[in-house]
C-alpha cells in the first residue's frame, strides 16, 4: 500500500510547477508516494514540460477547466481515492497494480516544500489518529505567516467581523480574531477547524467516508466545505507549525479576472449549504445581501484593475 498520493492541479503556472515537482521528488524519508498533476486547461507547455521533465507524474490533462474542486476530483480518482468501497473495486478491477493510499495530498503548484516536510506531516498524522485532515504553517515569499492556513469556519458571526474589520482591528481577540485564528501561538501545534487547500493532507479513512470535493465551488471554499464535512463525521484538524512550507500564493489566480467573483459565490455557497437553515429569517437576508454588496464591489474593482493596458493608455491620452 502507498503511504501518499499527492493532486497538483495546474493553471499556467509552468515554472512554479517545475520547482514544485522538483521538491517533491527531492523529499527525505521511508515512506511510498505518486503524484498525480491536473492540468487545467493552461496552454502554457506545463503538459510538455510535465511529459518530458518527470515522466514519473501521472499527467491528467482536463478537457475543460472545471474549477479547482473538478480538477482536484480528477486527480483524487486517478489515484484511486474513491467514496465507498464499491467504487474503489470498480477502480481497483480496472486497474489491477492500482494501490490506493493511506495519505491524500492537496499541493498547490505554487508551494515549495523543504527536504522533510512530507515525512514530518506523515509522522504528525501518525501520531494523531483521530486526526483526518493536517496541514503546515504556510509563510509568504517575505517570511511571514500565510494567514489562510489555519482557519475557523466562516459561520454568520465569525464573516460579519471579518467584515466589518473588528478581525484586523483585534486580531489578538478571542471573540474578534476567529477568521484567521490570529490570536492563536503561529508556533503551536492546534486543533482547528480547516486548513488550506494549498497544503491539505487528509487521510483515507476520512475521505472515503465523506465523499470527494464539492464540485459546487470553482476555486475557492472547497477546502473549508471538505474539512467541515470530516469534522462532522467526527475526525479533528490540526494545524502542524513543526512544519514550514513557503507558499508563493495566487499565482494561477492572479491570471482569472473570475477569482473575485468565485469568492463570494463561495461564500454564498458555504453559507447556504451549512448554515442557511438555522439563521433567523432576517438575519438570512441580510447576510445575503451582505455578501452581494460586498462582491458586487469586489468584481467592479476588479474589472477597473485588468483593464487592457491600450484601454488605459487610451483614456490616457484623452
Amino acid at each position: 500500500m502507498l503511504d501518499l498520493g499527492i493532486v497538483i492541479v495546474n493553471y499556467r503556472t509552468c515554472d512554479l510547477l517545475r520547482e514544485c515537482l522538483q521538491a517533491i521528488y527531492e523529499s527525505r524519508g521511508d515512506f511510498s508516494y505518486q503524484v498525480c498533476v491536473v492540468d487545467n486547461c493552461s496552454q502554457d507547455g506545463s503538459c510538455a514540460m510535465v511529459g518530458e521533465e518527470f515522466p514519473q507524474v501521472r499527467l491528467v490533462e482536463s478537457e475543460i477547466n472545471g474549477g479547482y474542486a473538478y480538477a482536484n476530483n480528477l486527480g483524487l480518482r486517478a489515484l484511486g481515492f474513491a467514496h465507498t468501497s464499491d467504487e474503489l473495486s470498480q477502480y481497483s478491477a480496472r486497474s489491477p497494480d492500482h494501490r490506493q493510499a493511506r495519505y491524500a495530498l492537496l499541493l498547490n503548484p505554487d508551494t515549495l516544500l523543504p527536504p522533510s516536510a512530507l515525512q514530518d506531516m506523515l509522522n504528525f498524522m501518525e501520531a494523531y489518529p483521530e486526526a483526518g485532515v493536517a496541514g503546515p504553517r504556510l509563510v509568504l515569499a517575505d517570511g511571514s505567516l500565510d494567514l489562510a492556513c489555519r482557519r475557523s469556519f466562516p459561520s454568520p458571526e465569525v464573516s460579519f467581523y471579518r467584515m466589518v474589520g473588528l478581525s484586523k482591528l483585534f486580531p489578538k481577540s478571542r471573540r474578534f480574531g476567529r477568521y484567521n485564528l490570529t490570536y492563536l501561538d503561529p508556533d503551536k501545534v492546534a486543533e482547528i477547524d480547516s486548513v488550506v487547500g494549498a497544503f491539505m493532507l487528509v487521510k483515507a479513512k476520512a475521505l472515503r467516508q465523506v465523499g470527494l470535493l464539492d464540485e459546487s465551488f470553482f476555486m475557492y471554499g472547497e477546502d473549508l466545505d471538505w474539512a467541515y464535512r470530516i469534522k462532522k463525521a467526527g475526525w479533528k484538524v490540526y494545524y502542524n507549525p513543526q512544519v514550514t512550507v513557503l507558499h508563493y500564493k495566487r499565482a494561477a489566480s492572479r491570471h482569472s479576472r473570475k477569482a473575485s467573483y468565485e469568492f463570494y459565490r463561495a461564500m454564498r455557497i458555504f453559507y447556504r449549504k451549512h448554515y442557511a437553515a438555522t439563521t433567523p429569517f432576517w438575519l438570512h437576508w441580510l447576510i445575503l445581501g451582505g455578501i452581494a454588496l460586498r462582491g458586487g464591489l469586489a468584481v467592479l474593482s476588479s474589472r477597473l484593475r485588468f483593464r487592457p493596458q491600450s484601454e488605459k493608455l487610451s483614456e490616457a491620452l484623452g
